[in-house]
């Protein structure tokens, strides 16, 4: 499944991914903001997509799209088995999922086009992660760190 939210400083973009990934038939669940609210706060937004995408990370995505997606990206994380990263050109998404395995891509719409948002999402949907040996091991660390004991494991 794929899951897509935007704060009121996203949604107008996140209508028009909405509009591409209709028409290419992918199946999502668009998970708001529906209108402009400028109260609306984006943590609500990136923690409620982000735990759905955990729910099961191998195989769900997300696309989150706030302002300078620099908030979004930080909520997502926080929620364990997320790997969010932003999104700001085509080889650097390819080389995020398939390198980092990100499950959930944050767009900026104060900095990203129409057009590029939608090359940006066409490339995190397309491309696979590469299960080599150094990026397991790489992402292996990362999921141990988010253990019970997360505080200054060095592990």
């Amino acid at each position: 499944m794929i899951y897509i939210g935007a704060d009121h400083r996203g949604w107008e973009l996140k209508a028009k991914i909405n509009d591409w990934l209709k028409g290419r038939g992918y199946e999502f669940e668009d998970l708001g903001a529906y209108e402009y609210n400028a109260w609306d706060d984006y943590t609500d937004y990136a923690i409620d997509l982000a735990q759905r995408v955990a729910a099961d990370a191998d195989r769900h995505r997300g696309i989150l799209i706030c302002g300078s997606g620099g908030g979004m990206c930080i909520a997502a994380n926080k929620v364990k088995a997320v790997r969010a990263g932003l999104g700001f050109a085509p080889d650097q998404v390819h080389a995020a999922r398939k390198d980092d395995n990100i499950n959930i891509m944050v767009l900026a719409a104060d900095n990203t086009d129409e057009i590029t948002a939608l090359e940006l999402v066409e490339k995190f949907l397309e491309t696979e992660f590469v299960e080599s040996d150094s990026y397991l091991r790489r992402i292996d660390k990362i999921s141990r760190y988010e253990g019970p004991i997360a505080v200054g494991n060095k592990h």
